[in-house]
């Protein structure tokens, strides 16, 4: 159970990573750096916030590493980064992530450990990491769609299959 649990965190991990590249790579330069309103961020902020959120999370307080993390940082960027970029932090950051998620051991899982002031749990930390990249991955598909006015396409397959599945149930005779 540790190892489906590890496992399909990672595989979360990278699926959240796959769909901010490929928004990303949609976005112009200002299009990254757009905020509705001094009340949002940006595509931009929120993948810097992702970054310092899993390397204070999975690698400094999970893996023992340096925890050099400026939070507020992540937010108050305007510019600079281009998307490229933040491609490559996002990839390098969940790499060293899931090399640090891929040598624990399951009965470490339980052990406490204390981030940014909260006691938990190495699963507590690796689920809150997951559930929180998670939700700002939304928030970037979403300003993606809003910005793009497009579909995105990560659930064509699930579309097909329905209207496979129609045609299938419409040539069967009705039964009463």
């Amino acid at each position: 159970m540790e190892r489906l649990f590890l496992g399909y965190s990672v595989e979360k991990l990278r699926q959240s990573e796959a769909r901010i590249k490929d928004c990303l790579d949609r976005l112009s330069p200002g299009q990254i750096w757009w905020r509705g309103s001094d009340a949002t961020n940006a595509v931009a902020n929120l993948v810097l916030h992702l970054c310092g959120n899993v390397r204070q999370w999975i690698i400094a307080s999970v893996g023992g590493h340096p925890d050099n993390r400026d939070r507020d940082s992540e937010f108050s960027a305007r510019d600079g980064v281009d998307g490229k970029t933040l491609q490559a932090m996002l990839t390098t950051t969940l790499d060293e992530a899931v090399a640090v998620i891929e040598r624990i051991r399951p009965e470490r899982l339980s052990d406490r450990i204390r981030v940014q002031g909260y006691d938990t749990s190495v699963l507590e930390a690796i689920y809150h990491v997951v559930e929180h990249f998670s939700l700002h991955t939304g928030q970037i598909l979403y300003i993606t769609k809003l910005l793009r006015n497009e579909d995105l396409g990560f659930y064509r397959t699930l579309a097909s299959r329905r209207i496979t599945k129609r045609r299938h149930n419409s040539a069967r005779p009705a039964s009463n």
